[in-house]
């Protein structure tokens, strides 16, 4: 009697564990998704990541950091570049300074064509490249002096313009015939109207210009419509979005904006910066951290990790002739 009992609970057992074997499976079957889910978004972070402008000192305003400071704040961060800007001189002297004090991040310079090297002037773009180490690669376009942004802030005095009755002036298209025999070389586009952005554009790849960007191509100075970003695009360029166009009280460009245009011109053609080293009151966060919350900003707004990586991290590599 005892040993027919025993039995009957031994299989009773086993039917238990078999229904308990089963529901872990399924358990574990629906979990499958979340899993890979996770795996495919990891969380954001610097690692590799390149700012496509940056603001520092020594310049002849104040900035919120030196360059070689920031440079060693964003190696701790794990970036991987930083390109310098600076709206009255060449960085490219400065980056290779940099380079020598905090070895283990690539710093990159430019020159930016506005009056004080004497507008859009070949000589001072010749002899940026010629200088010791060769890390100045970017042109920017005419900024404080183009005749865009001194119209739109309706002041007075002399300009550097970049074309006449819809055509590029001819020192533009001998740049770019020079900016194409230097593949390493990106040309940006200043702060020009849309139109003329897109005239650059065109003839910057008729002519063989390997790396071009459209700056801040939805700030209050330019302005391109989605279709015109979408044409520059289909034409070999980068779309430019940077940090300090979306913050503030006040801000040039709501952030769901800036991430809507993101989404409709696509990830694949977009570029991260932050335009941030301003010195303010009360200050905001430096250079590396303004990416991040950039970047966890534009993740809120519904753009995945990889597309943000896309833009942060391999974009600015390949613009700057960087494997990725």
């Amino acid at each position: 009697m005892m040993a027919r009992f025993r039995g009957s609970s031994a299989k009773q057992l086993k039917r238990v564990c078999t229904g308990v074997w089963i529901g872990l499976l399924l358990l574990a079957t629906l979990a499958l998704p979340g899993i890979a889910r996770a795996q495919a978004e990891p969380e954001l972070n610097l690692k590799g990541a390149i700012d496509f402008r940056v603001h520092s000192g020594p310049d002849s305003m104040d900035r919120s950091i030196d360059a070689d400071d920031l440079a060693r704040l964003a190696k701790e961060s794990g970036m991987r570049a930083l390109v310098l800007t600076n709206q009255w001189e060449s960085t490219a002297a400065l980056a290779y300074m940099v380079r020598k004090q905090v070895p283990g991040i690539e710093i990159f310079g430019g020159i930016v064509l506005d009056r004080p090297v004497g507008g859009v002037n070949l000589e001072a773009v010749k002899r940026m490249t010629m200088l010791k180490g060769g890390w100045g690669r970017v042109v920017w376009l005419p900024e404080f002096d183009s005749e865009n942004f001194v119209k739109k802030l309706h002041q007075a005095g002399p300009t550097v313009p970049v074309s006449k009755d819809g055509h590029l002036l001819p020192n533009v298209l001998e740049l770019l015939d020079f900016m194409a025999q230097h593949h390493d070389m990106v040309l940006e586009t200043g702060d020009i109207t849309a139109e003329e952005g897109l005239m650059v554009v065109h003839e910057a790849h008729q002519r063989g210009v390997t790396h071009v960007i459209v700056k801040n191509a939805m700030g209050v100075f330019v302005r391109m419509t989605v279709p015109q970003m979408q044409q520059a695009a289909r034409e070999g360029a980068y779309l430019e979005f940077v940090y300090n166009s979306v913050i503030g009280d006040k801000p040039q460009n709501p952030i769901g904006e800036y991430a809507q245009g993101m989404k409709q011109v696509g990830p694949q053609y977009c570029v991260l910066g932050t335009d941030f080293g301003g010195v303010r009151n009360p200050p905001l966060p430096l250079h590396p951290q303004a990416l991040l919350e950039f970047m966890q900003a534009l993740h809120k707004q519904g753009l995945s990790v990889a597309d943000i990586n896309l833009m942060a991290k391999t974009n600015p590599a390949r613009a700057l002739g960087l494997e990725p």
